[in-house]
């Protein structure tokens, strides 16, 4: 497959992944806000905007920071390349791109999710739960037309490649914002109940959790269960075991063979530490600084990703 054509399919994967990433977000941002019982409601608004590193650019459009001036820039502000609008955009012209790679099913329902976006500004977005929930809903509908349609060629595994690099960088960074409330020491009051609730929800873990442990939440069990379960789908090792197994089906051509072995060994070196990680002795070093050295980690592993399949030898 030509690199250029693996980079659209690539993208064109991501940028779906992240603009469900960024609906998963807003809504729990969007209704812990609204909670009266919520502590530090500005810093929830605002945790969309630090994960996206959209900070500055909101606060030199919008004079002050309230959910609806958050979810006007997050969701429909076509200047804002972070913004959902923008990444169905961009995942759309990746999509146009490469149709004879891709089955009827998976452009109708790319080009479809486009044309509907476009009609987002048009309304006043009263019902922000329902506009989240119709980008999660589109991007599974995709993902269902890819797994049901697609043959099991270079085209999948370079979709399905782009899907779990974003999401395992999209986790990490979500945890990472509630990192300070995690660690030895850290005493857990009864509004904590709601943020851990809410990020669960997010990444689609809540039902999960109480599955595995069957207790109340817990700050240590949400870092475990989202860091070091391998059967939750979002969590960091089962996006890094994907990956591993995803990249020996790259078919590579003439000296790619070479060019590939440096990303598996990196993506077998990051999915074994998970695989023999300890909470502990995550916690014992610090959430924060375990996350952003697993964010280098998995950016270097995207880089070298980029410079083996992407481009042009």
């Amino acid at each position: 497959m030509l690199s250029r054509t693996a980079a659209q399919l690539y993208w064109m994967s991501r940028y779906l992944e992240r603009a469900e990433n960024l609906a998963r977000m807003l809504d729990v941002s969007y209704s812990l806000s609204l909670l009266p019982q919520s502590r530090g409601a500005a810093a929830e608004i605002g945790a969309p905007l630090v994960i996206t590193g959209s900070w500055q650019a909101f606060h030199q459009k919008h004079a002050g920071l309230t959910a609806d001036r958050l979810v006007d820039f997050m969701v429909l502000d076509l200047d804002n390349p972070s913004s959902i609008v923008s990444c169905l955009r961009c995942a759309r012209e990746n999509a146009h791109a490469v149709r004879g790679k891709i089955t009827a099913e998976m452009w109708e329902n790319i080009n479809a999710t486009w044309l509907e976006a476009q009609a987002l500004p048009r309304s006043d977005l009263a019902d922000a739960g329902a506009c989240f929930d119709w980008v999660k809903e589109r991007s599974h509908l995709f993902r269902g037309a890819t797994y049901g349609t697609l043959q099991r060629n270079d085209a999948y595994w370079f979709i399905r490649l782009g899907t779990f690099i974003e999401r395992a960088d999209n986790t990490a960074r979500i945890l990472d914002v509630k990192a300070h409330l995690i660690g030895p020491g850290v005493a857990e009051s009864a509004p904590d109940y709601y943020a851990w609730s809410a990020l669960l929800r997010s990444l689609s873990a809540f039902e999960a959790y109480h599955e595995a442990y069957r207790d109340t939440l817990s700050a240590r069990r949400v870092a475990e269960l989202l860091i070091l379960r391998r059967d939750i789908p979002r969590s960091l090792r089962a996006c890094c075991d994907e990956i591993l197994q995803i990249l020996p089906q790259i078919e590579s051509g003439e000296g790619a063979a070479d060019r590939g072995r440096p990303v598996k060994r990196m993506a077998a070196s990051l999915a074994a530490s998970l695989q023999y990680g300890a909470i502990d002795e995550i916690l014992v070093e610090g959430l924060h600084r375990y996350l952003s050295h697993f964010l280098g980690e998995v950016s270097r592993l995207a880089d070298s990703i980029h410079h083996a399949y992407l481009e042009a030898a």
